[in-house]
């Protein structure tokens, strides 16, 4: 965290403007709120946001975003696997014209199972939304103060900031930056985190799946139907009776499989639409530093 940081005001001093580093504590399992706190007093650039527990890695972004207040916004992960100093890449290419630019990494340095995870995850995405992404960008980016201000207007509880971002359609960028290893801790994502992102974000942004459901319905319909005017054919014009009750026990545990399968599809959507309509909010925050700061100064 303290390299991040150090990092990080290096490289805007190289660039004309002023700074401002807001931390967000997404539940952190080791000390990160107390080092952000001894942070923030160390250097009053520094602002720390405590969510009350673990909202999701794209609800801890939002919240950073909600307290962003600059002409310009850089998002990124606090592992260092991003290197700040890409900041001044992302900023000179924003300089050309474009209202956002993403960091694309080329050469990955994670682990073949995420590289591949990812790959994947795209290609279906794209498959059911219709879209065409790119797995080598993720957060990694810089952002006018009106996209960020158009995108605290979604509201949505399943976020994915890349996706909200290039839905916008604001004029986009991307440029090659360096993407580093992790050097300590590892990835919070594993392969059911993985899953459950890749349905929020499937289900979010497309309704393919419940028109596919549909198609498959009518295709299952319509062979059933030919096969009936088969055995038909077979029983009135060949006197060949119908074979055993295997052949029906299988289509009837077939069919009835489809049936929970497009049940539990229409459900997820059901669902989805039940979390939205509760209203709760993106986040809840247990403290931010500009709260401790303000305490300290008065007493």
């Amino acid at each position: 965290m303290k390299e991040l940081c150090s990092r990080v005001a290096i490289t805007i001093e190289k660039i004309p403007a002023q700074l401002e580093i807001i931390l967000v504590n997404d539940a952190s399992p080791d000390n990160a709120w107390e080092i952000i706190k001894q942070l923030s007093v160390d250097d009053k650039r520094i602002r720390g946001i405590d969510l009350a527990r673990n909202f999701g890695q794209h609800h801890a972004i939002t919240a950073g975003l909600d307290y962003a207040d600059g002409d310009w916004v850089v998002v990124m992960d606090c592992d260092l696997q991003d290197r700040p100093e890409e900041i001044r890449t992302l900023y000179n290419k924003a300089q050309e014209g474009y209202e956002v630019v993403f960091g694309k990494r080329m050469e990955r340095q994670d682990s073949l199972l995420k590289r591949k995870s990812s790959q994947f995850f795209y290609r279906v995405y794209d498959y059911f939304a219709g879209s065409k992404s790119d797995h080598t960008i993720a957060n990694y980016s810089i952002s006018a103060k009106k996209v960020i201000k158009s995108f605290r207007r979604m509201k949505e509880q399943n976020r994915f900031f890349p996706l909200f971002i290039q839905w916008m359609g604001f004029n986009t960028a991307t440029v090659h930056v360096e993407h580093n290893a992790r050097k300590t801790g590892k990835t919070s994502y594993n392969v059911k985190k993985l899953i459950k992102l890749a349905t929020d974000a499937i289900i979010s942004q497309s309704n393919k799946p419940l028109r596919l459901s549909i198609q498959f319905g009518f295709l299952i319909a319509f062979a059933s139907f030919i096969y009936g005017v088969y055995l038909f054919a077979r029983y009135f014009f060949l006197a060949e009776p119908v074979q055993g009750w295997t052949s029906v026990m299988v289509s009837i545990y077939f069919i009835g499989g489809l049936i929970f399968f497009n049940i539990g599809v229409l459900g997820l959507y059901i669902g989805k639409v039940f979390n939205e309509t509760k209203g709760r909010p993106l986040y809840l925050i247990r403290e931010t530093t500009d709260e401790i700061n303000e305490f300290d100064k008065r007493s």
